[in-house]
């Protein structure tokens, strides 16, 4: 009896590392990716995955994916506290007939997008939505370009006061260029410093009883500047320029 138990706590601490060695790999606070990488690998900066969704299942809450080269990282659906950071290269996220990025977390979860260039191209089957936040938190869109959307550019679709911040960066060709909807709560668009150019809607269209906050940026080209439904509150700090081939639908207030 006694020659077995010490045969089967032999066994258990033999494959230990290997269990252990398993989920560090599965779940790495740092990960990277590279348009020569694969996603059977642990997603490590010698060993880097190949999309952005091969690397997030091995990416821990609150963790990090790095672009290490420019490349094509595919769409991929967030529903995690996670920073996905590029810089100095080329991160593209190409989205026929689908979203870009889907991001549905809970209320104390923040996700960034740092340098990414997000397509919805081919025009023949253009993709849906840039970016598309479905549930709460904080989601903050940086040094982005987003463009060729048939639905929007930027979809705030939040259940519960969830808040967008997209700073220093272009969305262009969508139908809505960020479209912020109420649905019975008080979800939170912010813009700074971004360029929205030729959308056929409106470069931002808001839903009460959500609030659209903006400084430093451009509104453009489009159907109208901003679409203002059910009483959507909107705060200019007066430094903007919406210039659009539509009538104002509405007078911005100066706060």
């Amino acid at each position: 009896m006694m020659r077995k138990l010490l045969l089967a706590l032999g066994t258990a601490l033999l494959f230990a590392p290997l269990v252990d060695a398993t989920t560090a790999h599965a779940q790495a606070t740092r990960t990277w990716v590279s348009g020569v990488g694969d996603d059977v690998n642990p997603c490590s900066r010698t060993a880097p995955c190949k999309t952005f969704a091969g690397a997030i299942s091995k990416t821990a809450a609150g963790g990090e994916i790095n672009v290490i080269d420019q490349g094509a990282y595919g769409a991929v659906t967030i529903t995690k506290s996670i920073t996905i950071s590029a810089k100095g290269v080329t991160a593209g996220v190409l989205a026929s007939a689908t979203n870009g990025v889907i991001v549905n977390v809970g209320a104390n979860d923040k996700v960034i997008l740092d340098g990414l260039d997000i397509n919805g191209a081919p025009p023949t089957v253009p993709g849906l939505n840039g970016v598309r936040m479905i549930g709460q938190g904080r989601l903050t869109i940086r040094n982005c370009m987003i463009q060729n959307f048939s639905v929007s550019g930027v979809d705030l679709q939040g259940t519960g006061n969830a808040r967008v911040f997209i700073m220093d960066s272009f969305i262009t060709n969508t139908t809505i260029g960020f479209n912020i909807k109420g649905n019975g709560v008080a979800n939170i668009g912010n813009l700074d410093n971004v360029v929205l150019d030729l959308h056929a809607t409106a470069a931002v269209k808001i839903d009460g009883p959500s609030t659209l906050v903006m400084s430093r940026s451009v509104l453009n080209g489009s159907g109208a500047g901003i679409q203002n439904l059910n009483g959507g509150a909107v705060i200019s700090y007066g430094n903007n320029l919406i210039r659009n081939g539509g009538a104002p639908t509405q007078t911005l207030s100066l706060q």
